[in-house]
């Protein structure tokens, strides 16, 4: 075999294969079941005799000098010592199988083969040395010697007293004959002693591989031992039985180094300690070996002692032999004492150390038995628990824990308990704990294990526990109503909707505005408003159900949940939610008494929407979302349902509005110009600017059909509105600015909302740097004032106005006799002119009722000596009757539509249009043409293909808006 692996399978890491333990048990039982029947022939058995025992010594040698040389171990030289005696062994069993195989003869005395079997002792025993635990201290090390002496001695007197002192007599023989005989006993005995020291004093690592070494030695030694001996050595024949010994002896040293990993071994060896604590038979083997050394000298007495009664002389050696071991035993004790002293006093400062530690420590330190009894708890349970440790020793631990957490506990204990302790030595453990006062305490327990039982790191974690609950409710939760905020309203939306069963049908949400709660904080303040919010939060938790949820969103805005009944009627169950919603909006629209005693109203809109099966949270909040809003744009106050068409609306003003932001970016849209008459002469004194989206395709699209987007003034959408605004005053005055430089000085009207001049895009600065940097003179910028939105408070509405009319700018009231706002705003703000609702242009003509609102309206302008301006103005019967009222402007179709530039510059250069005298009229004609003007300016060519002439007979088109559906 070319190396030892062929014959020895290594094992895998943690043990060795039955293969090889049945492959060596067969080699073993086969040579000592020939050396038994003689081999067949004494040619075999001295063959068998001698090289196989050679030949098993040398594949020993081969096996440990092969594991040390490619094994990087702590034990390599050992190993590579244990391959050199076995070398040794097996050279002199082939010199001696030299000598009586191939010569033929006897082997002489003293031979080679001798001088090879003394040198197998020294490198084992040195060997054996390398395998034993090294003592730490200079008195450990005298103890080893020691110790190695008193077995050694007492074996050697118990040795000499047997057989050894009839082979110290010479009888004739010669001295190297003599000192080989006592040599091979000698060395056995010290080879004996060190297998013995050793076996109590062998280290943890490796320990299969060591003690197979050390049972390979110890057989050999036995053999060694009986070849020594006179009865056995005067008949002695090579092949025969002793031979059996021998050569299992060398296979298992052969065996012994492959027989476990030391690697496998390591990396158990926690778990072997952690057995070991436990293993009974661990406290017999170390009182063993503290008896060894004198065992070993009361074996020493007793061979002194049997040679006194049996009546024989007591040797010299034995004499002395049995005086070094007493004296051995002597020191050695009195080295242990020193020793045990040294061992106490360093234990009793370790255990004052380690009890001022536990004794002053703030964590309770607890002992558990495997029953769950505590058998020690640390003094400082009287200062966490509120009770004495006295009192709990003895108690069950179960009887201290909360029982809602005991279930818990337990089985975290039986998990801990069941892994391996390498891979989990400590685990966390965090439970409720009854106190002294009966009050419960918030615990958090490190545990380790500790012989069979459990000992317990524990520590009162109650404000921790306390403060995480206070964060975790502030941050969900509203800090001035103490509601549920956004996300955890969310969250249980979501469970309502996980965990809903067949009886949960009918789930709701509800999104609930206070309308009118911004004029609140601005009349009565911020804190009367917070107040209100409190009252109107309490109100809303006490009107729903204990299992329904409510929340506040911030501002005005609140939810609420409202879980099904199992009513699977549609009908049935949106009468319901309808009800509860409808009481809640009366619920929260009853009057609040905030700071001060002061009584305020607000109104509620609310929408709500229906978990519908597979919805999103997302999904459904956003459906209820919509509905609120739509109740607000459907006046407010009111409960609107979500209807699959509000997202279809959504969807629609998301396009368009996206539409709008690339017509924005593209240049899509055109300013067109409305001449505003004077319905006096006929007069143009000035224009009206409105915008228009050209699409690709050539239309025009009116203000109607794409400033809805901006109805809802949300997000982007608003931002965008803002944007056109914008470019609308920009282009405007830089239009005017070119038609003033071009000799047409007309004032321009740009319609502009009251939320959209107070928005901070469009300051006075801004304004004022538009005017100065175009060159436009005072007076020549009419800004519009359109709509009545109450969030727009009028005092800082009124400060923007009065600051724009000192920069020269007009302002004009747009939809003037539409709601109760313009007589308001009439009062407070600084305007210029009027313009009438087309409402009331419209119906002028044929309503009498009309037509005194109108006349009385139109008194109150010139009572305040404002110009009038009539929107709307389509057929000339309306232009009369609003001028016989005192109506000074108008516009509209029965003068001209709107203009692209080109146009209105040629209108501006003809200067005014004719006007209506009567309803008989030749000159009026109906449908915005444009006859030519009775007053001419001077300069313009009559007969001309562009003069007076050709307008009479070519009408000038307007560029009216095309009638096409909303995008």
């Amino acid at each position: 075999m070319s190396a030892p692996g062929a014959a020895l399978p290594r094992r895998q890491a943690g043990g060795s294969g039955p293969a090889s333990q049945l492959l060596l048990a067969l080699v073993c039982g086969g040579y000592a079941t020939g050396a038994a029947f003689g081999w067949g022939s004494s040619e075999l058995a001295s063959a068998m005799g001698d090289f196989g025992l050679g030949g098993a010594a040398a594949l020993a040698a081969v096996s440990c000098f092969w594991y040390g040389r490619t094994h990087k171990t702590r034990f390599r030289l050992a190993w590579l010592l244990f391959a050199a005696s076995s070398a040794m062994a097996g050279l002199g069993n082939t010199v001696w199988g030299w000598y009586e195989v191939v010569l033929d003869e006897r082997v002489p005395t003293p031979s080679p083969a001798d001088f090879c079997f003394l040198l197998f002792a020294p490198p084992a025993i040195i060997g054996l040395l390398v395998l034993a635990r090294r003592p730490v201290t200079r008195a450990g090390w005298v103890c080893l010697a020691l110790d190695a002496w008193l077995t050694g001695g007492s074996l050697l007197t118990l040795s000499w007293s047997l057989a050894l002192a009839h082979t110290a007599h010479f009888q004739g023989e010669t001295v190297a004959h003599a000192a080989l005989s006592l040599a091979y006993p000698l060395l056995d005995i010290a080879l004996v002693s060190m297998v013995l020291a050793l076996h109590f004093r062998r280290s943890t690592a490796n320990r299969s591989a060591i003690n197979t070494a050390i049972a390979a030695l110890a057989l050999t030694v036995l053999c060694d031992a009986l070849f020594t001996s006179p009865l056995l050595r005067s008949h002695y024949r090579s092949g025969q039985i002793l031979d059996a010994g021998w050569f299992a002896g060398y296979m298992l040293m052969a065996y012994a180094p492959w027989v476990a990993r030391e690697e496998g071994d390591d990396a158990a060896a926690p778990a072997r300690t952690v057995q070991h604590l436990h293993h009974p038979s661990r406290p017999i083997a170390g009182s063993l070996a503290a008896l060894t050394p004198y065992l070993a000298a009361a074996v020493c007495t007793l061979g002194i002692l049997y040679n006194v009664l049996d009546g024989h002389h007591v040797d010299q050696v034995v004499l002395f032999t049995g005086c070094t071991v007493v004296l051995a035993l002597v020191i050695r004790q009195g080295i242990m004492l020193l020793d045990n002293i040294s061992l106490t006093q360093e234990l009793a400062q370790k255990e004052n150390h380690f009890r001022s530690l536990v004794q002053g420590s703030s964590d309770v330190i607890m002992i558990a038995a495997p029953t769950g009894i505590l058998r020690y708890v640390s003094p400082a349970a009287a200062g966490v628990y509120g009770r004495e440790a006295e009192e709990l020793v003895g108690s069950e631990l179960a009887s201290l824990i909360h029982p809602e957490d005991l279930g818990r506990v337990v089985h975290e204990v039986r998990r801990f308990l069941a892994a391996p302790p390498a891979e989990e030595p400590t685990t966390r453990i965090e439970c409720r704990f009854r106190s002294g006062t009966g009050d419960w305490l918030n615990v958090e327990s490190t545990v380790n294990r500790h012989h069979g039982g459990l000992i317990f790191n524990s520590r009162d974690v109650t404000e921790r526990v306390r403060l995480q609950a206070q964060l975790q409710h502030t941050a969900e939760h509203d800090p001035l109503t103490d509601l549920p905020n956004r996300a955890l309203f969310t969250k249980r939306v979501q469970q309502a909707l996980a965990g809903r069963r067949a009886t949960d049908a009918g789930t709701a949400v509800l999104f609930i505005d206070l309308d009118g709660f911004k004029a609140v904080n601005d009349t009565v303040g911020h804190q009367a408003g917070d107040e209100l919010l409190v009252q109107a939060a309490r109100r809303l938790q006490d009107s729903v159900r204990s299992g329904d949820s409510t929340a506040r969103f911030g501002g005005d805005e609140f939810a609420a949940l409202i879980i099904g009944d199992g009513t699977r009627d549609p009908a049935a169950r949106e009468y319901r939610i309808h009800e509860i919603a409808d009481r809640l909006r009366l619920t929260l629209s009853q009057p609040y008494r905030v700071e001060g005693g002061t009584e305020v109203r607000v109104a509620a809109s609310i929408g709500v929407a229906f978990a519908e099966p597979g919805i999103t949270p997302g999904a459904l909040m956003r459906n209820a979302d919509l509905a609120m809003y739509r109740a607000k744009q459907a006046g407010k106050g009111r409960v609107e349902l979500y209807a699959p068409q509000m997202q279809a609306d959504v969807v629609r003003r998301a396009e368009l509005a996206t539409r709008l932001r690339t017509a924005l970016h593209d240049g899509e849209f055109a300013l067109l110009h409305q001449p505003v008459v004077e319905l006096q002469t006929g007069r143009v004194t000035a224009v009206a600017a409105q915008p228009r989206w050209r699409s690709a395709q050539g239309i025009l699209f009116t203000p109607a059909e794409y400033l809805r987007v901006a109805e809802s003034e949300r997000g982007d959408e608003a931002a965008r509105s803002a944007e056109l605004g914008r470019w609308t005053v920009e282009k405007a005055v830089e239009q005017a600015a070119h038609r003033c430089r071009a000799g047409h000085p007309v004032p321009v009207y740009v319609q502009l909302s009251a939320t959209r001049l107070m928005d901070k895009s469009l300051p006075p600065k801004y304004l004022e740097g538009l005017l100065i940097h175009h060159g436009l003179p005072s007076g020549a910028l009419v800004l519009e004032l359109s709509g009545s939105d109450p969030r727009v408070p009028l005092d800082e509405l009124e400060r923007r106005l009065v600051t724009l009319r000192r920069l020269g700018v007009r302002i004009a009231l747009d939809g003037f006799g539409s709601g109760y706002a313009a007589i308001s705003a009439l009062r407070r703000l600084p305007i210029d002119t009027l313009k009438l609702d087309r409402g009331l242009v419209d119906g002028v003509v044929e309503s009498a009722r009309l037509h005194k609102i109108t006349a009385g309206l139109l008194r109150i302008a010139t009572d305040l000596g404002m110009q009038s301006v009539a929107e709307g103005v389509d057929v000339p019967e309306q232009a009369l009757a609003l001028r016989a009222m005192g109506c000074t402007h108008g516009l509209g179709k029965a003068f001209a539509g709107p203009l692209d530039e080109h146009r209105l510059r040629y209108a501006l250069d003809l200067g005014s249009y004719p006007v209506p005298r009567s309803v008989d009229s030749t000159n009026v004609l109906v449908g915005g043409a444009l006859p030519a003007p009775a007053i001419m300016p001077s300069g313009a060519r009559s007969g001309s293909a562009g003069g007076a002439g050709s307008l009479a007979h070519a009408p000038l088109r307007s560029n009216n808006e095309t009638p096409v559906p909303p995008a």
